[in-house]
């Protein structure tokens, strides 16, 4: 008897959780309505160079995310009159569970896609209310040679953590990671090799159809890098070098 009650509840909770996903995933990928996406900045290091920087942010930080998903969605034929609203909320403190190295096994990427859902659970959802959040996590990437951990955007859970520099003048490339990991929240797929980091023909170029192929102009946001020629990548500098192609477009639910 209470065997049986204890599967019912859990049957219960696991499709109350179910069905929440689906309706938040499907209010994000809305675009008759504004989508919300709350910011929050965490300090990845404690260095001072990070509390310092994100001390200095303010909603004109991200205001070309805002910009550029709301350009890209009337280019897709979006006539809401603000897609896309983004905001700074407060920072926290408590940063997430670190993702496990690439070479770990898919049960371990699962444990940890897991155990950040739960985190992010415990997280504030934004005023107003987020339909998905991005955790934006600095790093004082000059005590670190330059490098900061990899990101990542769940689309269960609607939540994207971005790794990023401290550095002032590299906001604006700050936000094509971000943005990147936005989408990914949405149902956006990468649309590059792992390996090697190259762009996906077709679906990774911005012009696929353009004569002669190399070297590319613009960047596809899910390919991440703009292809200069069949071994040459160029990082995008900011979201004016970036755009979103007719794949991913139909992944997030711009187009049919």
């Amino acid at each position: 008897m209470w065997k049986k009650l204890r599967i019912a509840i859990l049957l219960f909770i696991l499709a109350t959780v179910a069905l929440s996903t689906w309706r938040g995933q499907t209010q994000a990928r809305d675009w008759h309505n504004t989508l919300h996406v709350a910011i929050f900045p965490i300090n990845g290091d404690g260095s001072a160079a990070a509390a310092a920087r994100i001390a200095s942010l303010n909603d004109s930080s991200f205001k070309d995310i805002e910009e550029f998903l709301s350009e890209q969605a009337a280019e897709y034929g979006d006539q809401t009159a603000m897609p896309v609203r983004v905001t700074l909320q407060p920072e926290l403190k408590t940063p997430p569970p670190a993702a496990p190295p690439p070479e770990h096994s898919t049960l371990d990427v699962m444990v940890w896609s897991l155990k950040l859902r739960w985190w992010a659970w415990h997280q504030p959802s934004g005023t107003p209310r987020a339909h998905t959040r991005a955790f934006v996590i600095y790093w004082d990437s000059a005590a670190t040679d330059g490098h900061v951990p990899n990101s990542h955007g769940l689309a269960k859970g609607l939540v994207a953590i971005s790794n990023v520099h401290v550095a002032a003048n590299m906001q604006r490339t700050n936000n094509v990671v971000i943005a990147h990991e936005i989408l990914h929240t949405l149902g956006a797929t990468d649309k590059y090799d792992m390996a090697s980091l190259m762009p996906s023909y077709p679906e990774g170029f911005a012009e696929p159809d353009r004569q002669p192929r190399y070297p590319q102009r613009w960047c596809e946001l899910m390919a991440g890098r703009i292809p200069l020629s069949e071994t040459e990548l160029d990082m995008p500098i900011s979201l004016k070098l970036c755009m979103i192609g007719p794949l991913t477009a139909r992944e997030i639910g711009l187009t049919q």
